[in-house]
């Protein structure tokens, strides 16, 4: 009986290994960006958020789910993707473009924390959803963030053929909008908009295991996965940033349909 106690507690163990990670990667990402190690703390809250999609994982595969792993992850995020982004963020640009740097990078991990909360009272409460995450998801935060800072970092470094042509022309219009960017990434994470979890399996996905891909959808995977590996950070910016707006369009358009059909009515 005492053998498979401990057999159990090793296994619950090994998914909290992958959220020791997590935050030993937001860690040493801090003390990167005070020490002006822009590039290596952007690349460690990556390594974070490899990480952190593989504790949950690990921990269904073994049937070690555990409250105490659920909390141990939320700290982990706190500290990964809202602490060590804030701190990114202000070093690489905030604290030269306005007098309230810290002040907006306090209000990201402040937002982020009260997300992390709502996220957990909702689980907790059976009221989360496997179809949508309600608000901007904190990982999804971080990466548009983080993508910005190293894409940026490259190109004030003057690191040719390492960041999108495109990129290079708005990265500076983006560099004096990234106050207001990171304000409304914090809104977005404590707001009520749906965003889509992409966890949830097709209703029909078992009726049709092997439907085929078309030619298209191989051709635009292989694309991605070509800039993906030439220009990861801004690979990483644009998918993200689309993904937060998003969300706001949607918004937007269901308001607009919503006036209108009053108006019918």
């Amino acid at each position: 009986m005492n053998l498979e106690k401990i057999k159990h507690a090793g296994i619950i163990t090994i998914p909290s290994l992958f959220t020791m990670g997590n935050i030993g990667c937001g860690f040493f990402s801090i003390m990167a960006s005070i020490n002006g190690h822009y590039s290596k703390a952007g690349w460690l809250i990556f390594i974070a958020m490899l990480l952190d999609t593989f504790d949950g994982r690990v921990a269904r595969m073994l049937n070690a789910e555990s409250s105490f792993g659920v909390e141990m992850d939320s700290l982990a995020d706190l500290i990964s993707f809202c602490t060590a982004p804030a701190f990114l963020i202000y070093y690489i640009a905030l604290q030269n473009i306005t007098v309230f740097g810290a002040q907006i990078a306090f209000i990201f991990v402040l937002f982020g924390a009260i997300r992390l909360a709502r996220f957990n009272a909702m689980a907790h409460a059976g009221k989360s959803s496997k179809q949508y995450f309600t608000g901007l998801p904190v990982p999804a935060a971080a990466a548009v963030l983080v993508s910005f800072a190293l894409s940026y970092n490259i190109f004030a470094l003057d690191a040719n053929g390492k960041v999108m042509p495109f990129m290079q022309t708005y990265l500076p219009y983006i560099y004096n909008l990234i106050a207001f960017i990171t304000i409304g990434l914090a809104l977005l994470m404590v707001s009520n908009i749906p965003y889509a979890a992409f966890k949830g399996k097709k209703e029909n996905s078992q009726d049709t295991p092997h439907k085929k891909i078309s030619v298209t959808k191989l051709a635009i995977i292989a694309i991605v996965i070509a800039f993906l590996f030439k220009y990861p950070q801004d690979v990483v910016f644009i998918v993200f940033g689309l993904y937060a707006l998003m969300g706001v369009i949607m918004m937007i358009f269901k308001a607009f349909k919503n006036i209108s059909v009053k108006k019918e009515e």
